[in-house]
């Protein structure tokens, strides 16, 4: 992976991930131009199938003032996610299970320069799961605060 540029913090919180994708994106050249100025937020957004083609929907991708109104792009429109078959299959036959979803993680640019977004299957925590992460997070984080003070 390489410079990321939008991650989905929430996701991380609010599920347990069970497999992750990378995925390519349908994209207009303005849609480029406000991911590479970093105006893009992804708390919000969420993935759908239809038919058997994966969508991403409510992610918000900025316009930039220089780029033509007329060829600009929807801020919070749809754009579709580029996969293969057998990945859609495999992820349309988890959320036929109870309790799971397929949410994006993050957004960056790979290597070769190309707007790639990772995306996961993942299951629903539980109130008492959040509560066990954050705990768990505050013990580390007084570990790592004792070993600095020690050092």
């Amino acid at each position: 992976m390489g410079e990321t540029i939008a991650k989905n913090k929430k996701a991380f919180f609010d599920y347990s991930l069970e497999e992750k994708f990378e995925a390519g994106l349908v994209l207009s050249g303005s849609e480029v131009k406000g991911i590479r100025a970093k105006r893009v937020n992804l708390k919000d957004s969420f993935i759908r199938f239809v038919g058997e083609e994966a969508f991403l929907f409510n992610t918000h991708i900025g316009r930039l003032e220089t780029t033509h109104y007329f060829y600009g792009h929807e801020e919070r429109g749809s754009r579709k996610l580029l996969l293969h078959k057998k990945q859609i299959l495999k992820m349309i036959k988890a959320i036929t299970r109870d309790g799971y979803t397929v949410v994006p993680l993050q957004l960056y640019f790979n290597d070769r320069n190309i707007v790639k977004i990772q995306i996961a299957i993942a299951k629903g925590k539980q109130l008492h799961d959040k509560r066990a992460d954050l705990k768990e997070k505050d013990m580390k984080r007084d570990i790592d605060r004792a070993f600095k003070d020690n050092s």
